[in-house]
């Protein structure tokens, strides 16, 4: 217990020093790649949100999908790659290769489908390569470029805003 306090808070002073260099890209091009972060501890849509993407005339090859669950059973096997607080060490960096490779590809457009303050999700999104990334208002403002506010269950609303938006900036 005292060690997952201590894990937090040296993963929340990484992030508060990662989010000094925060550069704001602007949104210039169509979205081809989209990756996709999704915290399922309290969503249990993820299939349908993917559906809704691709409903807008995304490929389903070019979205990339990373599960982040509070409680992980090595024996039960997941639909996405998906990982937990214990795949990340102290100072944020990532124990998985899958968790590795998705923060470092370049995503045209990064979603962080999660609405909790959880600093390892923050810290993922803000380390992320992506151009432009997408989220929830009641996440910290400064990771993210565009904020939608919605709830965390309604998926189809959230893809409606981030499409309406995006058609609008073309």
């Amino acid at each position: 217990m005292f060690l997952n306090y201590l894990k937090d808070f040296f993963i929340k002073k990484t992030l508060k020093n990662n989010l000094l260099n925060v550069k704001n890209e602007a949104f210039t091009s169509n979205v081809q790649t989209i990756g996709l972060l999704i915290d399922e501890s309290d969503f249990s849509y993820s299939k349908a949100l993917i559906a809704e993407l691709i409903s807008n005339k995304i490929n389903s090859d070019n979205i990339k999908i990373v599960v982040y669950r509070n409680k992980f059973d090595d024996k039960k096997e997941y639909a996405f790659p998906t990982f937990t607080k214990a795949h990340i060490d102290w100072y944020g960096g990532t124990k998985l290769a899958f968790l590795t490779e998705f923060i470092e590809t370049e995503f045209d457009l990064l979603i962080s489908y999660y609405d909790a303050q959880n600093p390892i999700l923050k810290l993922i999104t803000n380390k992320s390569k992506a151009k432009f990334k997408v989220g929830f208002a009641s996440v910290d403002k400064n990771i993210n470029r565009w904020m939608i506010n919605t709830s965390l269950e309604n998926y189809k609303l959230f893809v409606f805003e981030l499409f309406k938006y995006l058609k609008n900036i073309k």
